[in-house]
């Protein structure tokens, strides 16, 4: 993030906030902007990967603190992976029971939880007490679209897409595809349309690459042989599924 983002953002009509961790300066300086002049007007998002009670709470209760507010709109226990222990996530006083009290209090207004496994996904979906699910989905990572975002839209469950670009790895073109790559705005509109995706999180490095993925807002949705087009540039760049961006993240 660089300065005058996140006001630039708002200015053109984006409403939800959502940062991972809190390093960077410039989108709090934004966002404590925001908080003390439209605080009802936009949604602020975060959460954290440490899973015990105490140690989750500490995290909530920092970036109130950062922020000086006493509600955040959502907060995600996240990166759920099928290689730690879940009842740390789902048991009695879990992460997702936690984050529960946590409402309950009105420390948050909704439970949140992030997965890039799609059978976690699921029972993050199906569970009633989440309220947003947060899920890898992109031209590469497209088998989301089989049973994750069918189970969202059956629940009636919003569902946020990340890793649109795949990590930056879809901008950079492929050897054997005829034509451009895509651009990172062509990557959100592409997860858009889909109509179990609520929110794509973009993550731009400039007022011009901000104001170029905002372009999107202005675009109509993408249509059927556009989305096929990058389908199949997509399962290009996925290949044989055995690359670190498709093995090293349960």
């Amino acid at each position: 993030q660089q300065d005058g983002c996140v006001l630039e953002a708002r200015a053109r009509g984006v409403n939800l906030f959502y940062f991972y961790d809190l390093v960077e300066k410039p989108l709090f300086d934004g966002l404590a902007h925001l908080v003390r002049r439209a605080r009802r007007s936009i949604l602020i998002a975060s959460g954290s990967e440490r899973r015990g009670r105490e140690a989750l709470r500490a995290d909530l209760e920092a970036t109130q603190r950062r922020l000086s507010v006493g509600c955040l709109d959502v907060f995600f226990t996240q990166y759920v992976t099928p290689t730690e222990s879940l009842p740390d996530v789902f048991g009695r006083r879990g992460s997702i029971d936690t984050l529960v009290e946590a409402k309950r209090e009105g420390a948050i207004r909704y439970v949140g939880a992030s997965a890039h496994n799609r059978a976690l996904a699921i029972r993050l979906i199906d569970d009633p007490r989440v309220d947003v699910v947060m899920h890898r989905f992109n031209m590469a990572h497209r088998k989301a679209a089989a049973d994750v975002l069918p189970a969202a839209r059956r629940a009636g469950k919003p569902l946020w897409a990340f890793t649109a670009t795949r990590w930056s790895s879809l901008l950079e073109g492929h050897p054997a595809w005829n034509g451009p790559a895509p651009s990172a705005a062509d990557c959100y509109r592409f997860c858009l349309a889909h109509p179990g995706v609520q929110a794509v999180v973009i993550a731009p490095l400039s007022l011009k690459e901000l104001r170029a993925d905002l372009g999107v807002l202005r675009r109509p949705p993408m249509g059927d042989p556009e989305r096929r087009r990058w389908e199949r540039y997509g399962d290009l760049v996925y290949g044989d599924g055995r690359d670190p961006f498709d093995t090293a993240w349960p």
